[in-house]
Parts: C-alpha cells; sequence; structure tokens
C-alpha cells in the first residue's frame, strides 16, 4: 500500500489529466506545505509529517471558516468546506469519544495530577501515547480540563 504522500502525489497527477483545477490546486498546495515542512525540519517526509501537515491545514481551514461565516461570505465558506474535504480524504479517522476519555482517565492516574496546574503533565502523557496523532489536542485539553479540580 502507498503511503499517504504517494497518494496524493499520485492524485496530483489525476486530478490535472481530468483537468478538475480546483482539487490539482488544493493538493498542490497541500503538497507545497509538506514539502516546506520537510526542508524546513531537515527530514525525510513521512506519514506522521504528511498528517501533522494536513492537520494543521484543516484546522486552519476551519478556523478562516468560522470567520467567514460570521462575515456573511457564504462563498468562502463553501470553499473551505470544499477544501477541507479534500484534504480531510488523506487524514486518519480519529479517534471515538469513549477511548479518548479513557486515555485521559488512564493519564490523568499516571502522572498523579491532582489540579488543573498539573494539565502539563497530563498533556505530556498523552503527546507521548502512540495514538497521539489520532487526537485532536483541542478536545483532549478541555476534556482533561474538566477532569482536574
Amino acid at each position: 500500500m502507498a503511503n499517504i504522500y504517494e497518494r496524493l502525489r499520485a492524485d496530483i497527477l489525476t486530478a490535472v489529466k481530468a483537468k478538475d483545477s480546483g482539487t490539482a490546486l488544493i493538493l498542490r498546495t497541500a503538497d507545497a506545505a509538506i514539502q516546506r515542512v520537510a526542508i524546513d525540519s531537515n527530514k525525510p517526509i513521512d506519514d506522521a509529517m504528511v498528517t501533522t501537515v494536513l492537520r494543521k491545514s484543516v484546522k486552519n481551514l476551519n478556523d478562516a471558516k468560522a470567520e467567514f461565516a460570521k462575515g456573511g461570505r457564504a462563498d468562502l465558506v463553501a470553499a473551505n468546506d470544499n477544501e477541507i474535504r479534500v484534504l480531510e480524504k488523506y487524514l486518519p479517522q480519529g479517534l471515538d469519544a469513549a477511548k479518548v476519555e479513557a486515555l485521559v482517565a488512564d493519564a490523568i492516574k499516571e502522572s498523579g495530577a491532582q489540579s488543573k496546574k498539573d494539565m502539563g503533565k497530563v498533556l505530556g502523557l498523552m503527546k507521548k501515547h502512540p495514538d497521539a496523532g489520532l487526537m485532536d489536542f483541542a478536545v483532549v485539553s478541555r476534556l482533561v480540563q474538566s477532569k482536574l479540580p
């Protein structure tokens, strides 16, 4: 099976050949962002890097979409929705809420966290977890805050 980056690159060619300029532009922009991170970090492109870059792009698009909605720009909201839909095809499915909640409870217990002052310990353990790439840490952070007094 091809890795995520190889699949993205192949889909760029497919979009260009199909004369789907919108999708080709979205994928080329993502490819450029991935290559920029690889060059800046001086590391080879791997699935973890691609996933991180794409998650950040989707987050930025969601933030921008919210601002566009406040401004009444339905055209830009629709464009961002389309771009998010295209990029999410390359992201692995996230963990379900029950699994994340169980992982947070385990991390709180393991770290011995007693209050919100200990949030850093809990989040540090969560970031070291093998499934960290599948978690939305904004959600994890809110969950940890709600669990700690």
